[in-house]
């Protein structure tokens, strides 16, 4: 649907009003040891109205999509606001007024492959890594595609269309070794959809050869000593630990919430090497992993930098906590499905690249570690964070030595980056994260390598 077709529905707004048609179209293919268990294809979409009146908000959603449909979710939401405010004395809100507009449709145009086509893909992979590495003893694949669709039109005057695809490939791989089961698990792809992420299987085979390799390192590998260590995150686990332990005490709702960002401001809380940016849709002259050009509340996104030169400057901002702070906002209000309210979320949360070429990141360390890839983990708004990491390398007298089995890393994110040293000079991103803040969304995360000291559990 085009932003054209909703304007005929603006007449129908009284107060500050969000009218959002949204379809997210989603494909799951889930291979395990050549058997195929799950097939699944689904849409979910609808129409919602969200409406500001007095300090309060109405909201109402239904999955029709018609003209009728339209006027009862903007008239429910209409009269939600005004029951609020009628039983408050709550002052208005005063949100600022953006007027977003654009279309962004990165649809693919080549012909698009069937359910049976794209099992037809799984099983190639699947074959392959059996029959080359015939000493695994289980293989897991699986096979995601979602497409969002969004059309907004606000009171405002924003009107926007976006088509943000992403699709992803995930393959789990495990050995034993010592009756103990060691896997390890790598996502391929990113934004857009199959038809422009994959192309014949054999062009993922070189790096399913590394996948191998590195599990067959962590499986004959060592535990990592504990405690306090001298280590080089490559980009991945500094990504999530920018997006997780940084960007989440850095959202405004909660920095009102008591997140301890909103006590440094301003302040000194990282090395000054580092500046940590959550950009809108471009980087450093590339698209970014998940683009958004206007968000869901009609406001054109901004890149935010967060943390400028070791100083933390900005908070990520929707219209009502940009009201709060007395700033602009910054295009971070995003919703999942057309039934849910847009909320402060990130979109492509990175550390700017340094000067170092990782190798001399290497050479500089002379007992220390080498972690690249994270698992689960958890950080709150202390910026505290533990999470545990999958794949890593010891480093002795500046060299890569022994795979590491699984490890953990945990600290506080605000006086770990105060122990940065050395950045690595290329930006490299992730694509598969779905951010779980109330609701799922996809989100990038990457940056460079970092050389810091932080904290690692031990066997």
């Amino acid at each position: 649907m085009e932003p054209a077709e909703l304007r005929t529905h603006a007449h129908l707004f009284d107060d500050y009003t969000e009218l959002r048609v949204q379809q997210n179209r989603n494909v799951g293919l889930t291979m395990i040891n050549g058997d195929l268990v799950r097939n699944a294809r689904s849409v979910q979409g609808g129409v919602s109205a969200r409406v500001a009146r007095a300090g309060h908000w109405g909201f109402c959603s239904t999955p029709e999509v018609d003209a009728s449909a339209m006027e009862r979710v903007v008239g429910r939401a209409t009269t939600n606001a005004k029951v609020l405010a009628g039983r408050s004395q709550r002052q208005g809100l005063g949100l600022p007024s953006t007027a977003g507009k654009g279309s962004y449709d990165r649809q693919t145009d080549q012909d698009r492959r069937s359910q049976k086509e794209l099992i037809e893909f799984l099983q190639a992979i699947d074959a392959h890594v059996k029959d080359t590495y015939p000493k695994l003893s289980s293989r897991l694949l699986a096979l995601t595609n979602l497409d969002m669709q969004k059309t907004l039109l606000t009171s405002d005057g924003a009107e926007a269309f976006s088509m943000t695809p992403r699709s992803l490939l995930y393959l789990e791989m495990t050995l034993e070794a010592e009756g103990e089961p060691i896997n390890l698990m790598k996502a391929y792809g990113g934004l857009g959809q199959f038809e422009d992420r994959f192309g014949d299987p054999d062009a993922l085979f070189e790096d399913l050869a590394r996948q191998y390799e590195h599990l067959q390192n962590k499986a004959a590998g060592i535990y990592a000593e504990a405690g306090p260590k001298t280590c080089i995150l490559d980009a991945e686990l500094a990504g999530i630990l920018a997006h997780e332990a940084i960007g989440h005490t850095t959202e405004a709702d909660f920095v009102m919430g008591g997140s301890i960002a909103g006590q440094y401001m301003d302040k000194e809380v990282a090395s000054p090497m580092v500046t940590l940016v959550d950009f809108a849709h471009t980087a450093l002259g590339e698209t970014c992993p998940v683009p958004v050009h206007v968000d869901d509340e009609g406001t054109e996104a901004l890149d935010c930098t967060i943390i400028d030169q070791g100083v933390l400057r900005h908070y990520m901002h929707n219209k009502e906590s940009a009201n709060h702070f007395e700033t602009s906002p910054t295009g971070n209000a995003r919703a999942f499905l057309f039934s849910d309210e847009p909320l402060i979320r990130m979109r492509n949360t990175a550390i700017l690249p340094g000067l170092s070429k990782i190798e001399e990141m290497i050479a500089s360390v002379e007992d220390g570690y080498y972690l690249m890839k994270p698992g689960n983990g958890q950080a709150d708004t202390t910026s505290e964070f533990m999470f545990a990491v999958t794949l890593g390398y010891e480093i002795k007298n500046g060299k890569l030595g022994r795979g590491l089995r699984a490890t953990t890393i945990s600290g506080v994110a605000f006086d770990m980056l105060k122990t940065v040293s050395m950045l690595s000079d290329d930006m490299v991103w992730t694509a598969s994260g779905m951010c779980g803040k109330k609701q799922p969304i996809p989100v990038g995360m990457g940056g460079p390598a970092i050389k810091c000291t932080v904290s690692l559990g031990g066997k």
